[in-house]
């Protein structure tokens, strides 16, 4: 059984909430100029933690760091090499990563403002109550000086819980196995449940198999290294990152004229809604197309709303009559278990082995969702209109987009499979010359196959086809960051000699 978190003193605060009462923020990316100044920044900096938000808080600040910036520091070989090679690479670093996870053509990290051709070293993030965040500015930008850091802020907009599209966002997110209660691999993961081990998205703590995913641990020899704690897996060995997360951060321009727009003239104005929502997968309210079991999920809940919105399969719906195969929320977490449908009993399991199941027959060529799932920590930016506003022919185009930000303790499995092998496929479920209906970027793959397609299947006939779908999110600037425990930011401070 994986150990219970309890080092929330160590842990930085997003990893446990994405902080909504603080709705004011600010995320700050962040050049090192003199890095003695930066590591004094680093080692003061009131950093907020997991513990801590068992009080109410009013400001939060957290930290996080690339490879480019462990370098600028001055962390050994061993420490930045000990992380995990796309951290090391970085998120544009790497062409063939650029076209898996579908940045080409707009998208294009040649065409980003911010993270390329080099990643920021360090990002700032600043979260407030609303009218607290000057005070804040004034107080991080006072503690850090003018000489540590070139700083570009990237402002945040507070939409009301609604993404620049308009649909409420956040629903559905995994339930952090903090008291370390689950056993992965037993009969429970023979059907979907939304309760993750900690070390899906912690580093230093037992994963969705039973592992520890790699990462530098350094011998003690000198007073900074013992500040770190031990490895669970080594107790020999400091580990530099327990406690820590992989912070994924993807600026992203959503096209919300040309979305609503494109819904119209399809559907028609009175049925823009409706098309909007099924490629999405959600109601505008954040209400799921499909229907809601009678039985909770594991990790749903416990409050009303998340079993309202949260607390549904799509094993019934197995030709995405109710939900497309192709929608948004189908693609981001296809709800998928060890065995499709399967329940802990001999005989459920037998009889789905054996083929003698009505649900879903392709269920079992998608994934197992337990070991692809993050943690969504993004804020909108800009402003947007109201969907009746945007279908207009003299609608304003909205410079407005999210600042799309993710944990997870395995870069590979997690977000880059989530984006390449299920959004950005045009196969996915089985289909054919689709891409996500809202993220994809419609380049023809390998190089002639249209991924600009959407299909709306019929209980009642041939599946209604949409096609050349626009783009409507641009990838306008990202990174790969590495947002650590307190005790292991204090030692990436510390002087280099230590």
């Amino acid at each position: 059984m994986p150990l219970a978190v309890t080092e929330k003193e160590d842990i930085q605060a997003l990893v446990r909430s994405g902080l909504p009462t603080l709705t004011e923020a600010e995320f700050w990316i962040c050049r090192i100029r003199n890095a003695a100044m930066a590591r004094a920044f680093l080692t003061a900096a009131p950093v907020t933690t997991a513990a801590d938000l068992s009080v109410h808080q009013t400001t939060a600040v957290q930290i996080a760091l690339s490879a480019e910036g462990m370098r600028a520091l001055g962390l050994p070989a061993e420490v930045v090499g000990g992380f995990s090679p796309e951290f090391v690479a970085g998120l544009a670093g790497d062409p063939s990563r650029s076209r898996r996870l579908g940045d080409v053509g707009p998208s294009a990290p040649g065409a980003w403002t911010w993270g390329y051709p080099r990643a920021p070293d360090v990002l700032v993030m600043l979260y407030a109550e609303p009218g607290g965040l000057d005070a804040l500015r004034q107080q991080i930008a006072t503690l850090a000086g003018e000489l540590a850091f070139d700083v570009t802020v990237l402002p945040t907009s507070d939409m009301g819980g609604h993404e620049p599209f308009g649909f409420v966002d956040g629903v559905s997110q995994p339930a952090i196995d903090w008291g370390g209660t689950r056993s992965p691999g037993t009969p429970d993961d023979l059907e979907y449940g939304s309760l993750i081990t900690a070390g899906e998205f912690l580093l230093g703590y037992e994963n969705e198999y039973g592992r520890f995913t790699g990462r530098p641990t350094i011998a003690p020899t000198g007073a900074a290294i013992d500040l770190l704690p031990a490895a669970a897996d080594d107790p020999q060995r400091r580990d530099v990152g327990r406690n820590g997360a992989y912070l994924v951060f993807r600026q992203l321009r959503q096209d919300v004229r040309s979305f609503w727009r494109f819904a119209a003239e399809q559907a028609g104005p009175a049925g823009a809604q409706g098309l909007a929502e099924a490629m999405v997968g959600r109601k505008i309210s954040g209400d799921p197309l499909e229907p809601v079991l009678a039985r909770p999920l594991p990790g749903v809940g416990p409050a009303p709303a998340s079993l309202e919105q949260n607390n549904f399969t799509f094993g019934a719906d197995p030709d995405g009559t109710v939900c497309p195969l192709g929608a948004h929320i189908r693609r981001a977490n296809p709800r998928t278990a060890d065995m499709p449908g399967g329940r802990g009993d001999i005989l459920s399991r037998a009889v789905r082995m054996l083929g003698w199941t009505k649900e879903d027959p392709r269920a079992d060529v998608v994934a197992a969702s337990r070991f692809h799932r993050i943690v969504r920590r993004g804020r909108e930016y800009g402003e947007s209109a109201d969907p009746a506003t945007l279908m207009q022919e003299d609608a304003p185009d909205p410079l407005c987009g999210l600042n799309f930000i993710c944990l997870n303790a395995n870069i590979s499995r997690q977000f880059e499979f989530v984006q390449s092998a299920w959004v950005m496929s045009a196969k996915f479920d089985g289909l054919t010359g689709e891409q996500d209906p809202v993220l994809g970027n419609r380049v023809p793959v390998p190089q002639t196959e249209p991924t600009s397609g959407f299909s709306l299947p019929s209980p009642a006939g041939p599946a209604r086809r949409l096609g050349a779908l626009p783009q409507f999110v641009t990838v306008i600037g990202g990174a790969y960051f590495f947002l650590p425990g307190v005790r292991a930011l204090r030692f990436m401070a510390s002087e280099p000699a230590a």
